[in-house]
This record gives C-alpha cells, sequence and structure tokens, in this order.
C-alpha cells in the first residue's frame, strides 16, 4: 500500500500549502457577503459553515469520484499519483477561486462571470456547453443512482422493461423537482446533514475496510509504470477524462456560486470550497484502491471472479462487492447507501443552478414561485427525453456518459481562463499561471479526446495530439491576452456589475 499512502500525503500535504498560498492570494476579508446584502429568503439565505460545506461537497461529488477511479485504476497505480497532484494543482484550485470569484461578484453565476472577464463570442459558447452540461448531468444523475438503488439496494433487475427501474426513476425526478423550486434552507439545507453523514459513514468505512480486511494493491514501480490498460485505451487523454470528480470538475464551478450566496464570511472560502474538494480527491482515492484490492483478491461475482473486464464493463457493481466485502451485510448496505446519496445530492444542485442561471440570463425574479415553475418545467422535460432515451437504446448510456464527461472537463477550461485573467489584475507575476497551466492542459486533453474520440471525429491518436496541442496553445495566448487587455488601464473588475 506504499503507493497509496504516498498518494494520501501529497493529497493531505499539499492540500494545506497550496491551499494557504491560494488563500494569500485572494485576500479574504470582513466584507458584507451576498447573503446578507442580496437576501432573498430563498436562494440568497445565510447558513453555517459547517452546512455550506456539506452542501458543496455533497453537490460537487456524485458518482463521478466514485465510479471514474473505479475505472481510472484499470490504467495502474499511476492513479494513485495523478489524483492527488491533479487534485491540489487543478480542482481545488479551480473550484475555490471559482467559489470566491462568485462571493466577490456578488454571488454572480459561472456565466456572467465569463461574460465580464472575457467577451460575448466567449460567452455565448460557454452558455451552450454550460446547458448542455447540466442537462447530462440531471440526466446522468437520475440514472446513475437509480439503477445502483435497483440492482444493489433492492435486488431489483434494473431493465428499461421493468416497471421497479422507472418507478425509482420517477421517485429520484419529483425529489430533484422539489429541490430545484424550493427555498434552498427548506429542503436542500435540511436533509443534506443526513446525507452528508451516510456519506461520511461510507467513505471512512470504506478506508478503513482497505486496512483492516489486508487488501493488497498494485505498487508503482519501474515495470508497472510502463501498465498498459486492458482495453488499449491511453493514459492521455482517456484518464483525465475517465477521472473527472476527484481531479479536476468543471461542474463544480458552475455550483459554487449557489453556496457563495449562502456563506456569510470570506474567510470560509478555504474550508467550504477548496477543503470540500480535497475530501473528494479523497474519496476518490479510497474508491480506486478499493476497486484495484477487489480485483486483486479475485472476488466472485456468482461465479465470475472480478478482474480487468469486470472493472471496465460493470463499474456500478464493484460498488455492491466493495461495500458488502469490507463492512458486511448491514454496513455494506449503509455505504451502498451513501454511494446512492452522492450523484442525487449533485443531481439536484445541477438542475437548480440551471434554474438560477436562466433566470439570470433573461433577468426573472425567481421570488415568485410560478417564475421559478416556468423554467423548471421546460428543464425537466428535456431531462426526462434525455433519460428516456439513454435507458431504451442499445448504448445509450455509454454515449450519454462520454458526452458528459468531456462537457464536464470543457466546461472547466472555461473557468481556469476566468481565474486566470482575474489573477492577472492581482498584482502577481507567478500566480496567473497556477490557473493558466491547468487550463492549457486541459485544453489540450478535451480538444485532443474529442479529436481522436468515437463520438467526436475519429483521427488518429497522432493526429489528436497535434491538433490538441495547436489548441491548447490559442488557449494560453488568448487568454493572456484577454487578461491584458482587460487591465491595460489598471481598471480593478472586481464588484463591477455585467453590463
Amino acid at each position: 500500500m506504499t503507493t497509496f499512502i504516498i498518494g494520501l500525503l501529497i493529497l493531505a500535504v499539499g492540500s494545506t500549502v497550496y491551499g494557504k498560498v491560494c488563500e494569500n492570494i485572494m485576500k479574504p476579508d470582513e466584507r458584507k457577503t451576498p447573503a446578507f446584502t442580496k437576501t432573498d429568503g430563498v436562494d440568497f439565505v445565510p447558513m453555517k459553515t459547517w452546512k455550506n460545506s456539506m452542501i458543496n461537497l455533497l453537490n460537487i461529488a456524485g458518482t463521478g469520484p466514485i465510479l471514474g477511479p473505479i475505472q481510472g485504476i484499470l490504467f495502474g497505480p499511476i492513479a494513485f499519483i495523478l489524483i492527488p497532484v491533479g487534485n491540489i494543482l487543478g480542482g481545488s484550485l479551480h473550484d475555490y477561486f471559482s467559489g470566491m470569484l462568485s462571493l466577490r461578484n456578488g454571488g454572480m453565476q459561472m456565466p456572467d462571470l465569463v461574460k465580464k472577464y472575457t467577451n460575448n463570442v466567449v460567452f455565448n459558447l460557454y452558455n451552450v456547453f454550460v446547458c448542455l452540461l447540466m442537462l447530462l448531468v440531471g440526466a446522468v444523475f437520475i440514472y446513475t443512482p437509480g439503477d445502483i438503488a435497483s440492482t444493489q439496494l433492492f435486488g431489483f433487475s434494473g431493465a428499461a422493461s421493468s416497471v421497479s427501474t422507472w418507478v425509482i426513476y420517477g421517485a429520484i425526478f419529483i425529489y430533484y423537482l422539489c429541490a430545484t423550486m424550493f427555498p434552498i434552507d427548506k429542503l436542500i439545507g435540511r436533509v443534506y446533514p443526513i446525507f452528508g453523514a451516510i456519506l461520511l459513514f461510507s467513505a471512512v468505512g470504506i478506508f478503513i475496510g482497505l486496512f483492516v480486511n489486508g487488501y493488497e494493491l498494485m505498487e508503482l514501480t519501474s515495470e508497472t509504470v510502463k501498465y498498459v490498460h486492458p482495453f488499449g485505451q491511453k493514459l492521455i487523454p482517456m484518464f483525465f477524462i475517465t477521472v473527472a470528480c476527484g481531479i479536476v470538475s468543471g461542474f463544480h464551478s458552475t455550483q459554487t456560486a449557489i453556496i457563495a450566496r449562502n456563506v456569510t464570511s470570506e474567510k470560509q472560502g478555504r474550508t467550504t470550497f477548496y477543503n470540500m474538494m480535497v475530501l473528494e480527491g479523497f474519496i476518490a482515492m479510497i474508491w480506486a484502491a478499493a476497486a484495484m484490492g477487489v480485483m486483486q483478491r479475485g472476488i466472485l461475482v456468482g461465479e465470475r471472479a472480478v478482474d480487468m473486464e469486470f472493472l471496465f464493463r460493470s463499474p456500478a457493481a464493484i460498488i455492491g462487492v466493495v461495500a458488502r466485502d469490507m463492512l458486511g451485510s448491514i454496513g455494506g448496505l449503509l455505504a451502498i447507501v451513501g454511494v446512492i446519496v452522492l450523484p442525487i445530492t449533485s443531481g439536484d444542485t445541477a438542475l437548480r443552478s440551471l434554474r438560477l442561471m436562466i433566470a439570470d440570463f433573461i433577468h426573472t425574479d425567481q421570488r415568485q414561485v410560478q417564475n421559478r415553475l416556468y423554467i423548471s418545467v421546460p428543464i425537466f422535460a428535456l431531462v426526462a427525453a434525455i433519460l428516456v432515451w439513454a435507458k431504451i437504446s442499445p448504448g445509450g448510456f455509454n454515449t450519454l456518459w462520454r458526452y458528459f464527461a468531456w462537457s464536464n472537463q470543457t466546461i472547466a477550461i472555461f473557468a481556469f481562463a476566468i481565474i486566470t485573467i482575474y489573477l492577472m489584475g492581482k498584482g502577481h507575476k507567478l500566480a496567473p499561471f497556477m490557473s493558466l497551466l491547468p487550463g492549457t492542459w486541459y485544453a489540450f486533453i478535451t480538444f485532443s479526446f474529442i479529436v481522436n474520440a468515437p463520438i467526436g471525429f475519429g483521427q488518429s491518436l497522432n493526429t489528436a495530439y497535434i491538433c490538441g496541442v495547436i489548441f491548447a496553445a490559442l488557449y494560453a495566448i488568448l487568454t493572456y491576452k484577454q487578461g491584458l487587455k482587460l487591465y491595460a488601464n489598471k481598471t480593478p473588475l472586481e464588484a463591477v456589475p455585467v453590463m
């Protein structure tokens, strides 16, 4: 377990040091937050730090930090290093500055931040991607918890022809509608602490079980560093598309504004935004290790031993195998419930944030129930259509998941760009490169993936790499030029409204 433990140490030490660096650059102060200056009893509601932190963790931690690492470990033990390094240098920085930028700009949603720091062309492009992503998140996070609950919790088939499948989907759907419509402190604020307790029990239980049950994990050596994915997928770009939550997830930047509207002090930002992403990285590490341990032990599922193909084809089934092997029947059941909670508490706020984005775009007051309803009904109709198509179409969910994963990472490069531009105005020479470098890396990853992937242009990997390098270079140059243009006259942009 040496490599796994080293990865955990990187996560712990790195987050302490780099989190402090980010905080020192941002310089949180005692100014009044949007929770007080814009209180409306619906979306702008002052709440306690522990509750904001818990809600943010549950918002951002869907099935991504579980299903992603389960498949990511097929790239070998290098995952135990790439996850924490990527989390510290990319994901946690991304989440912290996204949340703090929203705080500094009156609880502004990410689309308006993109408009403020870039231009109308980028703003319109972002809106297309973010609306697509939110709809895909809503559908994926009904599908995955519904199927896990159906097969692992209740023992149903989970088939499209089964009435039980659609009853479970329907129950989640109705909860999402309520969470989207109701004031944040009336439903989400009350049920999330319960969900959070279940989640923490699940994560801590699996972590302890890794050691108590003596799971053997592959170590990173000169030989295993050359480990080849059993189905021929390349580490670059596929690992960074497969393992999003836990490393970098663009979806998180869309969620930070929800919590930025409830934070009562800027000094809570590091705990609420940065540290919760670190905790998600910890969850990703646990499930990556658990999946490898189950495979190494050759545990039987029916008459079949868990192997590489099983991990690749049936990542959701591994959840039940791990939970029951480590925690027994009752503990395993609670752990499975904790896993089901994760996507549900991301899907509900994804659709809530989409409602808020649309409301901000068309300037519609959300204090009126009917106004929230007018926006929510079309959103849920589209999600229902996507869900039905994904369930009844052969290979529908695999296609849905791939587009979800790609659009999720593509959204991140927009957030990294506006963070870079913002930091250029802070007077630090090196600070902008803290976000520009991971942004450029993910520009390369996302573009090379879509050029190479069957769901994209289907070109050779070498062609994809060349195109990715060109796109990444253009991204870095244009981002930096935009920052120079905005700050040419030394005009500070904090707290300036979008026109």
